[in-house]
């Protein structure tokens, strides 16, 4: 069986040489060739060219956003162009639910199997091979491609039917992201009041205040360092997927409406291109204050 992966990013690259583990015939694509000696040295062919892509019989997604996977897919020069009737494409990505039920309807008319299965966990399990996989799409689709995405993640879950893995995936954000803005609020407070940033940040993170966000972006806040974890330009998605289902639904999401509107402070202060973390600055600058370890 011959997998094409496409998207060698921060995290795909990862994905597809953990897949290539697996002793795979593997075929890789991106529009930037940077790490293609890397996959060609341990024995995978590489392309720029879709079409070479398609000839695999599972095709793997690893993109940025819901346009980008569409334009690959289903664009004018896209990869649905010169699929056939039996491949299947499992997109990793994380992409708006709206989008991979229309990505997953295009596929049906050409009797191609799709199967949403974004994952959870940052560059780091990544490259271990440890992330979460959440699932949707037939289960026959998922048992069948359950091997391959067992050497990308320690934890692979089906979800139910198309659009449950990205809905589930949107869950697990939203709350990460109302826990990254709360932290960003708090913290500038402590400072102002005259506390420690080292020290509240020890208690923070072994106590009941803490949670993934905190132990992951605190002790790098506290450095100075905005410049680990995914783009809040990238990750802007997720706020405007679950505001449209908040609208289309009549669901209220209050903590969440405060946590956008964080995000959103934070992105037009110019620090999209910065992790999360740096939502922080926003509030540093209100209240006049860094919270920073003291030098030494």
């Amino acid at each position: 069986m011959k997998v094409g992966f496409i998207g060698l990013g921060q995290m795909g690259k990862h994905m597809a040489l953990n897949m290539l583990k697996s002793g795979v015939e593997l075929i890789v694509n991106d529009v930037r060739t940077d790490s293609f000696e890397e996959f060609i040295s341990k024995g995978a062919s590489t392309t720029t060219d879709l079409s070479e892509v398609a000839k695999a019989d599972i095709i793997f997604l690893s993109l940025p956003d819901t346009k980008i996977v569409k334009s690959v897919l289903l664009g004018e020069k896209g990869l649905i162009k010169h699929l056939k009737k039996g491949q299947m494409v499992v997109d990793l990505s994380t992409i708006t639910y709206t989008g991979t039920l229309e990505i997953a309807k295009r596929m049906e008319e050409q009797d191609i199997a799709f199967v949403d299965a974004p994952v959870s966990g940052m560059e780091a399990r990544a490259i271990d091979g440890t992330l979460t996989v959440m699932c949707g799409g037939a289960k026959e689709d998922f048992e069948k491609i359950k091997p391959f995405l067992e050497c990308i993640g320690n934890k692979i879950l089906y979800m139910g039917d198309i659009g449950k893995g990205q809905l589930t995936k949107l869950i697990n954000q939203l709350l990460f992201d109302i826990n990254v803005a709360a932290v960003a609020e708090i913290l500038p407070m402590a400072k102002k009041l005259g506390l420690d940033p080292v020290k509240v940040a020890d208690v923070v993170n072994s106590g009941t205040g803490r949670s993934y966000a905190s132990e992951f972006f605190i002790p790098r806040i506290v450095k100075g360092e905005f410049s680990e974890g995914y783009s809040m330009d990238n990750a802007y998605k997720d706020l405007v997927s679950a505001a449209g289902i908040s609208a289309d639904l009549c669901v209220p999401l209050p903590v969440l409406h405060a946590a956008t509107t964080t995000y959103q402070m934070a992105l037009l202060k110019g620090y999209g291109d910065c992790g999360k973390g740096a939502m922080i600055r926003v509030f540093e600058e209100l209240l006049g204050v860094e919270y920073r370890e003291d030098e030494k």
